[in-house]
């Protein structure tokens, strides 16, 4: 994992002698932990990374995770016995450093704490050079993402066929989870959402005990979680019957999204690919119902620290992944979403996610 240490010094502002990664308990573990090291398995709680400009890098784990941490490829590893040896593990290596790195956006307060306890070292936040570093994701990383696509995929193809009037929003939630785990995911990658009818116009609702009824929106926001990495998938049902209304919705929706996809290439801004979804629905009697930027980076976070959207400046380039997933939200009424995983690549971009996208009345 070299490279990725590489990636994240190449995108310092400021140099530093160390950059160290410390977890404290789930779920307030720093996922550059996992960037740095490859590891899939295991927690790793109160555990602690320390990477070097010449890219070599060593850790510390508690003897739960002996096992789990001798997959690291050429990482020395010391076991430690209790918490004692965390401390002079630090110590030691810290001693005689003038400034070392820290992740402040994954960091507690706590642990922060026992950094700076363990070193006199000027201490300094890396957390965008991190971040700019995780958004551009290598060739293994994109292979694990399209996996996690293609179970959210298919879960979404066959969901169809498990829901039926009169549905608690849960079971519907609980029926997704079921069916990425049957598929090879190891958990999900955020809540399931599944909102129905006017809870469908809230665009972070989850489940709750509404039952599905005839002429329901029913958004389902949902993502597989696969050795670590996440997907991030949304498609918009209605049960029953579909009004004039929801059909014009509906493909408003998917034209703004196929407007947003025909933007997408290397070298543009994520902002001019919001606003080309944002112009389509604004365009239309539904101005102003796209309350939300267009979409996030997804990697080992579902919100990977860029987005497209005015509030982001970012220029893509080959390997960033990103969702696109315009929506119009009818307080009261009900929402559409669609959504969808690409990578950027030299020549445009690749999907990730492949469920069909027309209309669907269950």
């Amino acid at each position: 994992m070299k490279s990725r240490i590489k990636k994240i010094f190449e995108f310092a502002e400021e140099k530093v002698d160390a950059i160290v990664i410390y977890n404290s308990v789930k779920p307030h573990l720093d996922k550059t932990f996992f960037y740095v090291t490859g590891l899939t398995e295991g927690v790793f709680e109160n555990c602690g990374l320390i990477f070097y400009p010449d890219l070599s890098s060593e850790m510390i784990v508690s003897k739960l995770e002996a096992d789990s941490a001798k997959k690291a490829e050429n990482i020395p590893t010391k076991v430690m016995e209790d918490k004692e040896d965390l401390k002079e593990w630090l110590k030691e290596k810290l001693e005689g450093l003038d400034k070392i790195g820290i992740n402040g956006s994954e960091l507690t307060y706590k642990g922060f704490d026992k950094i700076k306890d363990s070193t006199d070292a000027e201490i300094i936040d890396m957390s965008d050079s991190i971040v700019e570093a995780r958004n551009r994701k290598d060739e293994n990383e994109i292979e694990i993402l399209d996996k996690a696509g293609e179970i959210a995929s298919e879960v979404a193809e066959e969901i169809p066929d498990h829901i039926e009037k009169g549905m608690k929003e849960y079971e519907v939630a609980a029926e997704i989870s079921y069916l990425m785990k049957k598929k090879g995911a190891t958990g999900d990658a955020f809540e399931v959402i599944a909102g129905s009818g006017p809870n469908s116009a809230e665009p972070h609702y989850t489940a709750g005990e509404r039952k599905l009824q005839k002429g329901d929106f029913l958004v389902l926001d949902f993502g597989a979680l696969y050795k670590r990495y996440r997907s991030d998938i949304t498609r918009t049902f209605i049960i029953g019957e579909a009004s004039d209304k929801q059909k014009r919705i509906y493909e408003t929706v998917l034209e703004a999204q196929q407007a947003a996809l025909k933007k997408i290439e290397s070298g543009i801004k994520g902002e001019e690919i919001h606003n080309a979804a944002k112009e389509v629905i604004d365009s239309t009697e539904f101005e102003g119902k796209f309350i939300h930027g267009l979409g996030h980076s997804i990697g080992l976070s579902t919100h990977d620290g860029s987005g497209l959207s005015p509030n982001v400046d970012v220029t893509l380039e080959p390997g960033m992944v990103f969702t696109v997933e315009p929506g119009i939200y009818i307080s009261g009424y009900g929402g559409v979403r669609i959504e969808d995983d690409i990578v950027v690549t030299e020549d445009g971009y690749e999907m990730l996610t492949d469920a069909e996208r027309e209309l669907k009345v269950l």
